[in-house]
């Protein structure tokens, strides 16, 4: 089973200086981080600002081309977490054919949020990543540092790089 989930933004890991990447469930309350590295943090950024770069970035790269094939990402999922590392896929749609993609999470999420795609994570990723459910639909930073403060180091289910 999956769940929808949108990026609710990035924030610093106080610990290790290392960007998050903050997934909250569309339809619920639960936030779940991703560890991603400086450059797709700065990807995933500059999107969510609306700022364009002067020259194409990677990810821009890969919409401008799925668009001029005539293809559409019809959605990522966040597929499992294994050994403290996230695991997704990208799943495009082009002349009637479906094709999946394995990629590394943060390159999924850079992709969505260009190209407007829905975002799913896996019962099993829900289930075995340090989530956090609030109850509340506002993203208080200070509960998010706590919550982060809390979590045990060895099982925060980094991405690795």
């Amino acid at each position: 089973m999956e769940k929808e989930f949108r990026i609710k933004g990035l924030m610093m890991d106080p610990a290790s200086n290392s960007p998050i990447v903050l997934l909250q469930e569309n339809e619920g309350t639960t936030i779940i981080p991703i560890w991603v590295g400086v450059f797709e943090a700065n990807a995933i950024a500059l999107q969510i600002e609306r700022i364009d770069s002067p020259r194409p970035m990677t990810h821009d790269l890969m919409k401008y081309f799925l668009l001029h094939i005539g293809a559409r990402i019809e959605r990522v999922v966040v597929t499992k977490l294994e050994e403290n590392t996230f695991y997704a896929i990208i799943e495009i749609e082009n002349d009637g054919q479906s094709t999946t993609i394995d990629c590394r999470p943060s390159d999924a999420l850079a992709l969505a949020i260009r190209m407007d795609a829905p975002i799913f994570v896996t019962s099993q990723v829900i289930k075995n990543s340090q989530s956090l459910s609030l109850d509340r639909s506002e993203l208080d930073p200070k509960d998010v540092r706590e919550w982060l403060s809390k979590l045990n180091p060895d099982e925060l289910g980094k991405y690795e790089m």
